[in-house]
């Protein structure tokens, strides 16, 4: 059962018509569960639209070369920084999945709580510091951020996909912070059937 309750008015599935109902349909989960972050965007599906258009093509695109799960990563880093427990629990769930070595992901989670990067490979360490750097500091990021980046083996290309991954979980946090949005109701871990940019649904 959803207890959370929403800082706008939201309209719930069984409310929804036109082309509101037809955008949930294409988001819906098992039993027509629709995220909450998406649902607070019902009164204007336009922005629901182009949010999980964006998701999308950012993060679940098939076009993009670097691994679904390192991308996952960035994205729960990101949102740790942003202190946003919402995307942290829904990320991470997804990341679980990916890895299918929950151990792994445990202490991949445990590094990124830690802020403490050490661990990490150098391709991943030079990642998560470039998202560091633009999530808190985007004015101070550098070249030398890219560069080190490249270094580390990452094509332009790949740099590109680290870039908007980050600026993507700018947008969702502050969606959801300011918003007042919560997990309750929601089913983590979801994600994308599949990189089909117009195939939207969650399993």
């Amino acid at each position: 059962m959803n207890t959370w309750v929403p800082w706008i008015e939201i309209v719930p599935y069984d409310q929804s018509h036109g082309k509101l109902r037809m955008l949930y349909d294409r988001v819906t989960g098992p039993g027509n569960n629709v995220d909450n972050i998406m649902l607070v965007h019902s009164l204007r599906p336009h922005s629901m639209e182009g949010h999980m258009a964006l998701y999308k093509s950012v993060l679940h695109h098939t076009g993009n070369t670097l691994p679904k799960w390192l991308l996952e990563l960035v994205g729960v880093y990101v949102s740790l920084l942003n202190r946003c427990a919402y995307c942290v629990e829904h990320h991470y769930g997804g990341l679980k999945r990916l890895l299918n070595d929950d151990g792994r992901a445990a202490a991949l989670r445990a590094t990124l709580e830690s802020d403490d990067l050490g661990g990490l490979d150098p391709r991943e360490q030079a990642m998560l510091a470039y998202a560091r750097a633009l999530t808190l500091t985007p004015a101070e990021t550098t070249a030398g951020h890219v560069h080190a980046m490249r270094g580390a083996g990452l094509s332009d290309g790949e740099i590109l996909e680290v870039n908007q991954v980050t600026a993507y979980f700018a947008y969702a946090n502050r969606t959801v912070l300011g918003l007042g949005v919560t997990t309750d109701g929601d089913i983590l871990g979801l994600s994308p059937n599949s990189g089909d940019g117009d195939d939207w649904t969650h399993r």
